[in-house]
């Protein structure tokens, strides 16, 4: 047989079977118009269908409602089963603010349940336990809640997740929501960490302005672009939250890193009897809530700065409160063990230069009481190959934990 003839034989059997599906298709319209299906409805009454489910669940009482959710809360206390709690708070608008009034927030609670919780202050009386989980081959850090790593698996529950971008003159820790999207432009971006040449200074950025002290977004002004021009996913800028200082180390002397880290968003006064810390309560929803932090006249219409980031401090702000100063708390030389030892109550079992645990700085004029002082605000050390306790409390929250424990990853040749 021919090659002509190969291909006339399979044009006429593709056009043979085209025609039969056709009439199959033609045959089960006409058999479904003359009997309608009662699984499948028609696109009408679907819609008919999903407006009364919708205004059917939207439209349960209030103090029904309301006493649903507070025993759905009190009894999910834990991750997995938590996210009933974030499914209640999908379901409608009238769901979302009753689930959102009754739950609270981790300082209160001690527990994280919205994403916003992850931008709260911590609880003040036992601190939140996680755990940090090291990959080298993608160069990924990423946080999980659980008291040990064999939470892991279906019952880990992720936290935060950061991707170490190594550069020229400096280094930086993208944050993300998720593991498998780092880009800035993305609704998951919540912040970074960006360290000097030396890597002995890292400053915080967070992608939303403090919600109690004015900061200072890093974007320089060389290029101006209007508001309405931005797509919404786009952040308006980064903030500088806060920076992590490392001593230089000139004599090689032996010994741990000393740091201090300085919060800008969080006054001094948040540790003191009676003070309170910044608590966020939702995410920016888009573009126009941010700009309206920015300064700008009245007769003009708002514009934003779009240009790269720039490590300049913080220039003080007239009436700004006094920024909460932490360091790392000063460990003893353990005669026997010939090695520096600080109690973190079996919560660190590897030495390691990494390890450390920070206590606020503060001075006799703050009027802080000594149980504040001598309290463990956030600490950090190694439990095995490539994994790391994290445990923070109040006034910190987990991200900005997050972000000074991704510090002591970099390389810092000038400290050690």
């Amino acid at each position: 047989m021919s090659i002509k003839n190969i291909f006339r034989e399979f044009r006429e059997r593709k056009d043979g079977n085209g025609n039969m599906a056709r009439r199959g298709v033609e045959g089960k319209t006409a058999h479904h118009r003359r009997g309608r299906s009662h699984i499948v409805p028609d696109g009408p009454i679907r819609c008919v269908v999903g407006s009364n489910q919708q205004s059917r669940w939207a439209n349960l009482p209030p103090e029904l409602l309301l006493d649903v959710i507070k025993r759905l809360e009190a009894s999910q206390t834990s991750w997995p089963a938590r996210r009933h709690v974030v499914a209640c708070a999908s379901v409608c608008k009238s769901w979302r603010e009753i689930t959102k009034e009754v739950v609270k927030t981790p300082e209160e609670c001690g527990r994280i349940t919205f994403p916003i919780s992850l931008k709260q202050p911590g609880p003040r009386d036992n601190p939140m336990q996680c755990f940090i989980k090291r990959e080298r081959g993608t160069s990924t850090y990423r946080l999980y809640l659980g008291l040990t790593p064999a939470l892991l698996g279906e019952n880990g529950k992720l936290l935060l997740a950061a991707r170490k971008v190594r550069k020229a003159t400096s280094t930086e820790f993208v944050i993300s929501l998720v593991v498998d999207d780092f880009s800035r432009v993305s609704s998951t971006y919540i912040g970074k960490l960006r360290s000097n040449f030396l890597g002995t200074k890292f400053t915080i950025y967070d992608s939303q302005p403090p919600c109690d002290i004015t900061g200072q977004s890093s974007c320089r002004p060389n290029r101006r672009i209007h508001s309405k021009q931005v797509s919404p996913r786009v952040p308006a800028g980064n903030y500088n939250i806060g920076s992590v200082c490392y001593e230089l180390n000139v004599l090689r002397a032996r010994g741990p890193r000393r740091m201090h880290c300085t919060m800008n968003s969080i006054p001094i006064s948040s540790i003191q009897d009676g003070g309170t810390a910044p608590t966020p309560t939702t995410f920016p929803q888009s573009l126009e809530e941010q700009f309206a932090i920015l300064s700008v006249p009245k007769s003009k219409e708002a514009q934003v700065d779009v240009s790269s980031t720039s490590l300049e401090p913080l220039l003080p702000v007239q009436g700004a409160k006094e920024p909460l100063i932490l360091k790392n708390k000063a460990p003893r030389w353990h005669e026997q063990l010939q090695c520096w030892c600080l109690n973190f109550r079996g919560r660190v079992t590897v030495a390691s230069v990494k390890n450390f645990q920070l206590v606020a700085a503060v001075e006799p004029a703050h009027n802080v009481s000594l149980a504040e002082q001598e309290k463990v605000i956030l600490q950090f050390g190694k439990i095995g190959k490539d994994i790391f306790t994290m445990d923070y409390r109040y006034p910190l929250s987990a991200f900005q934990a997050f972000a000074i424990c991704l510090s002591s990853f970099d390389t810092k040749p000038a400290c050690e």
